[in-house]
């Protein structure tokens, strides 16, 4: 379930909040002289940072979790109490936490301090949290991490503990479940056994090599996505992989983003820097301010499948899914005021259709939105607010319900993004859209109205896929590595029973190559089980077996992966059945 803001203190969120305060009551039980960061409740479960005494045991865990039980066994009251500030900062010195007491100091002076008591625990917190410990009972402990208070690697390392709590025991059964099949499905392992991807420590981290089928299936994406294109109108453009570091330092990337992006490169000249290109759009701008466009040029919609460069931190990178090289299905559309509302709506459409071609059915929509405390966002007040207004009038004429995330704009434009759960249950950010009215300005973009003046197009940002390497890691796990067969890197196995068989197999493969399927002989020298149960395990979708009644009624016989045999058929009807497949 996911904290939105507007359901922040309802019943999940409490019970978790209360679970992180039982757990830290358990740990100050058993490891005296702990010292207490934060522990907030978050998707799925809580946590909790500490600062212990010694490291923490994997058998640890179990008997925090033991304590835990009998902590809610006794039912303790959880109530809340507010403290004067120098009160509350006296609690804290007596209490030797000092985390706590830069927290108080970090609380403005016009806000109340309020802790939560269960018997003689207390902890600094919002709340809010359950009417008592004995409300806390189908909870489990996960697992440790190393978290830097604050999340700055300048400040000490902490112990962070992660639980998950859920209201009945039947959903916590079913969430742990989940998690062990994530475990199957971890698209790391799978890339390694069906061949797709690799890393390498010679050529870095956080840089995938495609392997063979890998490749296969990027292509297959690539391809759905550029005749999908093409058929909306938008037009291919290639840009290189570096720029010259004024391009970057002019939209603003260099000012607001350095920390992701890799060392400056230095030319030969003196004033020759260059960038390892984190954005493909200001390379795209430069195509649109290449000549004065007319208003009947816009709306220009540009596209590329454009590989971009950030350098994550080494403890953040995660297989596909956090990597430091990646492959944008990249676009920027330039439209008048007029056009913009209807081009958003079409570029939501895009994304939707997107979304179920892939059989990603269920999602929400997230707008993020400035934070308008924040002084990282570049652009005035009112491009923001006209910005931020469109993609909510564009979504309310969708029909589309969405939350507010305050602080989640990209710093040049508002977005929205579609938070899409796979078949786990999980919640994943794929696919994004913004409204940008600031880079136009930086760049000084015109076109010439209909009324013969100048005036300045609006640009789109837009990612349905986001990126490659992370949707083909989604997909992996969302699937399990059974890709649907218009996805599936190899579509068909075909098998011959014998050697006198083989050549029978390579006329049969000629003509499923000929309709546009990609199709593999396995003619090895092993027992037809073991090639059969081979191709199950790389999740082929179709095998064809070949033997003497085959060849002589010119027939294959069909097995599906899951399903097992579905007779034999002419090679005629099984090119007409693996059509219904690759449209299906």
């Amino acid at each position: 379930m996911s904290m939105k803001d507007e359901t922040k203190y309802d019943d999940l969120y409490r019970l978790r909040h209360s679970a992180a305060h039982l757990m830290a009551q358990a740990v100050g039980e058993l490891f005296p002289g702990v010292k207490y960061a934060i522990g907030p409740p978050i998707e799925d479960g809580f946590y909790y940072d500490f600062e212990l005494p010694r490291p923490i045991r994997e058998e640890d865990l179990e008997r925090i979790e033991e304590k835990m039980r009998e902590i809610a066994a006794r039912d303790l009251p959880i109530q809340r109490e507010v403290l004067p500030r120098e009160e509350a900062i006296e609690l804290e010195k007596r209490l030797d936490q000092p985390y706590k007491l830069e927290l108080i100091r970090d609380i403005p002076e016009n806000e109340e301090i309020s802790f939560y008591r269960q018997g003689d625990w207390i902890d600094l917190c919002r709340g809010p949290h359950v009417e008592s410990t004995g409300k806390l009972k189908h909870f489990k402990l996960l697992h440790t991490a190393g978290a830097y208070w604050r999340g700055n690697e300048k400040n000490k390392m902490l112990t962070r503990i992660y639980g998950t709590i859920w209201p009945t025991e039947e959903e916590l059964k079913d969430y742990l479940y989940r998690l062990e099949e994530a475990k199957k499905r971890d698209h790391r392992v799978l890339g390694r056994e069906l061949g797709l991807f690799m890393f390498s420590h010679e050529v870095g981290p956080g840089l995938p090599l495609w392997l063979p089928k890998g490749a296969v299936l990027r292509e297959t994406l690539m391809e759905f996505m550029k005749a999908e294109q093409t058929r909306r109108g938008y037009l291919p453009v290639v840009t290189p992989h570096i720029g010259n570091a004024r391009l970057y330092e002019r939209s603003g990337h260099l000012q607001t983003y350095s920390s992701k992006m890799f060392p400056l490169m230095r030319g030969e000249e003196e004033d020759e820097t260059y960038v390892l290109k984190p954005m493909n759009c200001p390379h795209h701008i430069m195509i649109y301010a290449s000549e004065l466009r007319s208003y009947r040029d816009l709306p220009l919609r540009l596209a590329e499948f454009g590989t971009v460069y950030r350098y994550e931190q080494s403890g953040e990178l995660t297989g596909l899914l956090r990597v430091r090289g990646f492959t944008q299905d990249d676009s920027h559309l330039f439209v008048t005021p007029e056009q913009l509302k209807e081009e958003f709506k079409g570029v939501v459409d895009l994304m939707l259709y997107t979304l179920r071609r892939l059989g990603l059915e269920e999602y929400r929509v997230r707008i993020g939105v400035r934070d308008p405390k924040d002084d990282k966002y570049i652009g005035s007040d009112e491009n923001w607010e006209a910005a931020q207004r469109a993609i909510i009038e564009a979504v309310q004429d969708l029909g589309m319900d969405y939350e507010i995330a305050e602080g989640d704009a990209a710093f040049y434009g508002p977005k929205l993004d579609l938070m899409v759960r796979d078949a786990l249950r999980r919640e994943w950010q794929m696919g994004t859209v913004q409204v940008d009215y600031n880079l136009p300005e930086r760049f000084e973009l015109e076109y010439v109205g209909e009324d013969g003046q100048r005036h300045r197009p609006i640009m789109i940002h837009r990612a349905p896929f986001g990126s490659l390497e992370r949707m083909v890691g989604l997909l992996l796990e969302h699937y399990a590595g059974a890709f649907p067969f218009w996805l599936a890197p190899q579509q068909v196995a075909i098998i011959p029973i014998a050697d006198r068989h083989l050549e029978y197999a390579h006329r049969v493969r000629t003509r499923l190559q000929e309709a546009g399927f990609r199709v593999e002989i396995d003619g090895r020298n092993e027992k037809m089980g073991k090639r059969i149960r081979d191709a199950e395990v790389q999740k082929v979708p179709i095998m064809l077996i070949c033997g003497d009644r085959d060849v002589e009624a010119q027939t294959v016989s069909i097995r599906k992966h899951g399903e097992g045999d579905l007779g034999a058929r002419s090679i005629e009807a099984t090119i007409a059945y693996l059509k219904e497949l690759q449209e299906s």
